[in-house]
């Protein structure tokens, strides 16, 4: 059993694992996948009487919400612990290539710790990202209506309209990232 547990599963099983979840999830609880929307949750709790767009009752419509991103952390928690998870990212010759093009070397962890490390992100390219770029997530997912894994999972796995237009642009944010911002940060 830790065999398959600890292997990585191809993509025709896993997707429509994943692609099952909603269905289930909606028919057992009546709510949708969602992850960005656990932050309004978190603000709504800890600061009470705040803006007027955080005046709700956060435990009746986001308690569940809040929960749930508390599974995905221990799951991975987990994972890395119990499974152990959390080596080195198998990754292609030819993107370790593209990455070394860019100046990067070091794949021996999860992540390039050239890109994420704290003497990285001191520099004026990881204030950047760091800041820019989650402003730019943020508001996004807000103004999107949801994340990434809402849209592209439970918008799409429910033929939301909006959320094929939205998974779209994220493709080509990422695509516009990956071959134009990042060379020019790196």
């Amino acid at each position: 059993m830790m065999d398959v547990l600890t292997a990585s599963w191809p993509w025709y099983v896993a997707g429509p694992v994943i692609g099952l979840m909603i269905p289930l999830l909606l028919v057992l609880t009546g709510k949708a996948f969602g992850i960005s929307s656990s932050l309004k949750h978190m603000c709504a709790a800890t600061v009470p009487g705040g803006a007027e767009y955080f005046r709700y009752d956060w435990k009746e419509k986001g308690l569940w919400n809040l929960l749930f991103v508390l599974g995905v952390l221990l799951g991975g928690f987990l994972a890395v612990q119990v499974l152990g998870g959390g080596g080195p990212t198998g990754i292609s010759a030819a993107t370790k290539a593209d990455l070394g093009a860019l100046g990067l070397s070091d794949f021996s962890g999860l992540v390039p710790p050239e890109l994420f490390s704290w003497s990285s992100l001191s520099t004026p390219a990881g204030w950047a990202v760091l800041g820019l770029g989650g402003f730019l997530v943020g508001f996004g997912a807000r103004y999107a209506g949801g994340c990434t894994s809402g849209h592209a999972i439970m918008g799409m796995a429910t033929f939301q309209r909006a959320s094929l237009i939205a998974v779209i642009g994220f493709f080509i944010g990422g695509l516009f990232t990956t071959y134009v911002i990042l060379p020019a940060l790196l």
